[in-house]
């Protein structure tokens, strides 16, 4: 009896190592460091979706010095997750970047400021300093002020650009008037450092009428030309969704197994379910298809940009989205 069960459990091994070996390879580079942001992609490798697709997926987390674009050009990722600012940019310079699907339904960048500063209305921004992200986060903000016919270059019509740094710093020691946040990450942290919601006044891109989308999923053209890449991407989309609608429907689960899979442990789960409950806020309505109408108001906000400098595009694309991969995953 003691041999027939060494036998089963050493087939039962062998049966696994070849069902790994067999499962398709694929890498996903994030936009950002491991957060809540991402959610549904760990929760997808965590609660085995990807392994009943046959994948093995590898996320690779971003950062400061990582721009996701760069790293699928060098061949680093087979899928990015990115801002459609940033990969219509990088697709107009000449990398061939593809949308395939649009987890994010809704955007959540926000610039919030101090009521102390007598900002009540972006009418008010002439005479002080912004905090900008940049790096291909700047698009937005300049589309934003090109609507409101406000200059750029300081001066008291206009509004100064302090690059600011991916935290709240600038805020809490007044070197800018108002920050760049996102609603699921740094308004939360400007918060939790004391600043309470009746001290601020905050104005949301998409309600401003800056409809630029957030995290997408790219690929490079050349991707979409080979049907086994195809065939796993179409995989990889499918699983990916199930993740993220799992994570909408269990945010307190998802935001314990970003917390897991975060190596450099400077999460902390509180926060992550602070993150999880206002991401699901974006995700909410998306069933990972893209929709050409937000596709149009994104080409049209980013071709209203005043700033020659940093132009995110000059002309209306062309291929840069499909639904080759998720009417197929989706269905």
């Amino acid at each position: 009896m003691r041999l027939w069960t060494t036998s089963l459990i050493a087939a039962a091994l062998m049966a696994a190592a070849q069902a790994s070996q067999a499962a398709d390879a694929l890498t996903l580079q994030l936009k950002w460091v491991t957060q809540a942001q991402f959610a549904g992609y760990y929760v997808a490798k965590d609660k085995g979706f990807y392994d009943e697709v046959g994948l093995d997926v590898t996320i690779k987390p971003g950062g400061p010095d990582i721009a996701p674009e760069q790293v699928i050009a060098g061949g680093g990722a087979d899928v990015i997750v990115d801002w459609m600012a940033a990969a219509l940019a990088a697709r107009e310079r000449g990398l061939p970047l593809v949308n395939i699907a649009q987890p994010f339904k809704h955007g959540g960048l926000e610039l919030t400021c101090l009521k102390e500063t007598g900002i009540e209305a972006p009418a008010d921004f002439p005479g002080h300093t912004l905090g900008v992200w940049f790096f291909g986060n700047e698009y937005p903000f300049y589309a934003w002020m090109a609507k409101l016919g406000i200059p750029t270059e300081g001066g008291e019509h206009g509004v100064t650009v302090l690059k600011q740094a991916f935290n709240v710093d600038p805020l809490l020691q007044k070197q800018a008037d108002c920050i760049s946040v996102m609603t699921y990450n740094e308004y939360g942290q400007v918060l939790d450092a004391g600043i309470t919601p009746d001290q601020l006044v905050t104005f949301n891109y998409l309600k401003e009428g800056v409809g630029v989308l957030e995290d997408g999923l790219y690929v490079l053209q050349p991707s979409l030309e080979d049907p086994a890449m195809v065939d796993k991407l179409t995989r990889f989309v499918a699983a990916s969704m199930k993740g993220w609608k799992y994570a909408e429907a269990h945010p307190d689960e998802a935001a314990e197994i970003v917390i897991d899979n975060d190596m450099t442990g400077a999460q902390t789960l509180e926060h992550q379910q602070y993150m999880m409950s206002e991401v699901a806020k974006l995700t909410a309505g998306s069933n990972g298809a893209l929709d050409p109408a937000d596709y149009d108001e994104t080409v049209a906000t980013l071709l209203s940009a005043i700033s020659p400098e940093n132009p995110a595009i000059t002309k209306e694309p062309e291929g840069a989205w499909t639904h080759a991969i998720s009417d197929v995953a989706l269905n």
